[in-house]
């Protein structure tokens, strides 16, 4: 069977978290930790969005292949895997640029995306605050930011932050993972 590869992009606090978790999901092809969002001109780095002036938060670009996995279970992954309920913060990451946020590419997207939020919400003791947005414009982070936690996995953050939320992937959507 051909490919269907398709994007999805959204942020769920750190992007190195993020990037670490969907890299371990069956049908994931490629992840691309980068910026979207923001309202200054130009792309951004990294040291301007942590400042929280430009209003970008840190996403990921997710490729999948739709004929493996399907748009609802990569937003299922992603709304479980961090903690939607938290505006503007991921644990001890705190500004806009760690806000809960999916990036719709087209109509279909924003409706699954709307559809599966409404969804989970019964799951959550607190309000879902996740936004939904449209994609304007993606902007790849450094090169150093790919693939962080692969290349970094003995780093206190790595060990104390990612790992746990890769535990919790694993526990929660074990059928939807690489082997």
């Amino acid at each position: 069977m051909r490919k269907k590869i398709t994007l999805a992009t959204f942020g769920g606090g750190c992007f190195w978290c993020t990037e670490a978790i969907f890299l371990e999901v069956k049908g994931v092809e490629k992840v691309v930790s980068g910026y979207a969002g923001g309202k200054a001109p130009g792309k951004p780095t990294y040291r301007e969005v942590c400042s929280g002036l430009t209003g970008h938060a840190e996403v990921v670009q997710v490729s999948y292949d739709a004929n493996v996995i399907s748009y609802q279970d990569i937003l299922a992954i992603f709304m479980t895997t961090h903690d939607p309920t938290q505006l503007n913060r991921q644990g001890a990451d705190v500004g806009t640029q760690y806000r809960s946020v999916i990036f719709y590419h087209d109509t279909e997207q924003k409706h699954i995306a709307e559809t599966v939020v409404k969804q989970l919400a019964s799951s959550f003791d607190d309000a879902i605050v996740t936004e939904i947005s449209p994609l304007t414009v993606f902007y790849p982070a450094e090169d150093h930011h790919q693939d962080y936690y692969r290349n970094h996995t003995e780093q206190a953050y790595c060990s104390f932050v990612i790992t746990p939320k890769i535990m919790k992937l694993r526990a929660l959507h074990a059928h939807q993972l690489k082997q």
